[in-house]
């Protein structure tokens, strides 16, 4: 535990919509901001397991000293203009703002209203990679999985206010943008300041973990959001669960009831619905002694959470055979980037038996 011994630099407002971005900021306080007190923002998302984990994250926060402010952003269809006109006012006295989903319409309108003259992105995952590269090529935000669609009713008229927000999230006169990531990045956008996440507040405040003989599997939304087929998937799981003695199957916490119950009757697989981001969740122990992945954020932050163990993070190609026929026509190539510049794992090839 490390009680803040008061408030440093400017105020900091900070949006946070998963647990991930929550530990993320977190992780940049602890680096960036050693005895700042923050005021986090929850705008809290519908799914009773983010919720779950996001309420555990906050009591973490508090811990740490920051001030958490939980938003029911969603709770109706005047939720909107009551979280955003409730927020108007700490938006524009805060000198600081962080936050974890540059692609989010919540956040993308947040932007709009602030003054704030540093911006600070932290990871929503491998999502940061793109958002990073999109912004170098001065491109409209979009989700890699969506991308490559026609854009929607909704989109064209939120296209002014995202057009906003990324100008907001360009570097100028006066405001100054930092991004503090895990994940690689093959562009740099100009003025941008970047700085590595290596996990110091995970390592320090949790572990080192019991690590056990066998392997943990970590499960992937791909399904959910429509880009790998739900057949193959399931196939690939019991292939690889088999052939390296896989017990256990950490939940991704969209994945869908229905197939998280066919996986345990299929598989034999113990899943587990984790309380916490899965750097915790593996930081805390017990933890396998090897960790299967597919391509996702955890083959980057994992190593790094674990650092100093003897846990080895094993990541399996996507075969392109898997994706669906609605899947962006950018996944297969997104996903292997995903996987080939993780550091520190040991890469598996796609299942064969799938091809």
């Amino acid at each position: 535990m490390s009680p803040r011994a008061g408030k440093t630099g400017p105020h900091t407002l900070a949006f946070v919509e998963s647990p991930v971005q929550l530990l993320n900021v977190l992780e940049w306080a602890h680096a960036h901001a050693p005895g700042a007190v923050l005021t986090l923002v929850v705008l809290a998302p519908n799914d009773p397991m983010t919720r779950g984990q996001l309420r555990r994250m906050a009591e973490l926060a508090r811990e740490e000293g920051h001030t958490v402010r939980w938003e029911e952003a969603r709770g109706g269809p005047a939720a909107p203009f009551q979280t955003v006109g409730g927020l108007t006012g700490l938006l524009r006295r805060a000198g600081r703002v962080v936050l974890g989903d540059p692609f989010s319409r919540y956040v993308q309108l947040l932007l709009t209203i602030t003054r704030a003259r540093h911006l600070v992105v932290v990871d929503d995952g491998t999502a940061t990679m793109e958002f990073v590269a999109q912004l170098a090529r001065g491109e409209r935000l979009v989700r890699w999985h969506r991308k490559g669609g026609r854009p929607g009713a909704r989109d064209l008229v939120f296209a002014p206010v995202s057009a906003r927000a990324r100008r907001r999230l360009t570097p100028g006169t006066g405001r100054q943008v930092e991004i503090f990531s895990s994940m690689p990045m093959d562009e740099t956008p100009a003025g941008v300041t970047l700085h590595a996440n290596d996990f110091a507040w995970t390592r320090f405040r949790f572990g080192p973990p019991r690590i056990t003989k066998g392997a943990d599997m970590v499960g992937t939304s791909l399904v959910e959001t429509g880009v790998v087929d739900g057949e193959r998937y399931l196939d690939a799981v019991r292939t690889l669960a088999k052939a390296h003695g896989a017990t256990r199957y950490f939940a991704h916490r969209r994945e869908s009831t229905d197939k998280l119950h066919r996986l345990a009757v299929e598989t034999g697989l113990e899943i587990v619905r984790p309380d916490l981001p899965l750097e915790l969740i593996a930081r805390r122990g017990p933890v396998g002694r090897t960790i299967l992945s597919f391509p996702s954020t955890v083959v980057h932050t994992l190593p790094l959470a674990l650092a100093g163990t003897e846990v080895r993070v094993a990541v399996c190609d996507i075969d392109p055979a898997w994706l669906t026929a609605h899947a962006s026509p950018r996944a297969q190539g997104f996903l292997s980037g995903v996987t080939g510049t993780a550091r520190d794992v040991t890469r598996l090839q796609a299942v064969t038996a799938l091809s």
